[in-house]
């Protein structure tokens, strides 16, 4: 999920944790202070120069910028993630979960904040929505760690003036299926379904309060203004900024590009 793809390395995601310290090694260890910290990278980053000039190897210069990232991240982090400064109607905006590392709630919040401070891009991952046999127990549950806390992420985006610049999108890889899976006297789930499914995007250059596609009455078969996975690719980019045509890689002898061979800009959905 977080990796960088055909991508430079220095292009990939650093994850937080749900227990412990939310990146590992944050903290120098003992007889090591910020200011040793900072001389012994210096040095370092010196010899990596040298390194990167002579061999041209472009991974030492994700080396380098990663060293410099972290020493940033030592300081940095801890702030982020401390919410004593976050008044008390904001904490109440986002629920009573907010301050269980790891809840849903709790990482919408890091999510604002992380934007806030210039964070260009912040996925969170929620977990548990296989549902082949425990639909009735669970999909309540997560609908309800999930609704209340997104939407509290866009109003607060809006609130503070940041929604039009950053596009929130919310989704997954697949559907469901409209019927019941496992036994057919008592179905208790419902099985992988890419035939039709939903996504939901807010700010960043969208309409807002529109609807775009429908299917049939029994959610099989998408009936009008279907969006492929690499219309959806192509979108985002061209919200981004970037031509989804051009953003490519070589690989055995030919150019491949996230979009593959198609992919059009769902112009409907924009302003």
């Amino acid at each position: 999920y977080w990796g960088s793809g055909f991508l430079p390395s220095r292009y990939q995601g650093v994850k937080f944790r749900n227990t412990g310290e939310p990146v590992p090694y944050l903290a120098n260890p003992p007889g090591i202070s910020r200011a040793a910290r900072r001389a012994l990278l210096d040095d370092l980053s010196v010899m990596n120069a040298k390194h990167l000039a002579d061999y041209g190897d472009p991974e030492i210069d994700t080396r380098i910028a990663s060293y410099e990232m972290a020493f940033q991240m030592q300081s940095s982090v801890p702030d982020l993630i401390d919410f004593s400064d976050e008044p008390k109607h904001i904490l109440d905006r986002y629920g009573p979960d907010v301050h269980v590392k790891g809840s849903f709630s709790f990482n919408c919040l890091v999510a604002r904040r992380l934007l806030e401070r210039g964070t260009r891009f912040v996925q969170l991952m929620h977990a548990g929505w296989d549902q082949h046999s425990n639909l009735y127990s669970q999909l309540e549950v997560q609908c309800r760690d999930t609704q209340g806390p997104s939407a509290a992420l866009v109003q607060d985006l809006k609130d503070r003036g940041l929604l039009e610049d950053t596009l929130v999108a919310w989704g997954g890889e697949f559907g469901r299926t409209p019927f019941g899976q496992g036994d057919p006297v008592n179905p208790k789930g419902r099985d992988h379904f890419g035939k039709a499914f939903s996504w939901w995007l807010a700010g960043g250059g969208v309409k807002s309060g529109h609807v775009h596609g429908a299917t049939d009455e029994y959610a099989w078969n998408v009936t009008s203004n279907p969006v492929h996975v690499h219309d959806m690719q192509a979108t985002i980019m061209h919200l981004l900024g970037i031509d989804h045509t051009r953003l490519t890689y070589r690989y055995q002898g030919r150019q491949f590009r996230l979009t593959d061979v198609h992919g059009d800009i769902v112009a409907d959905i924009l302003h």
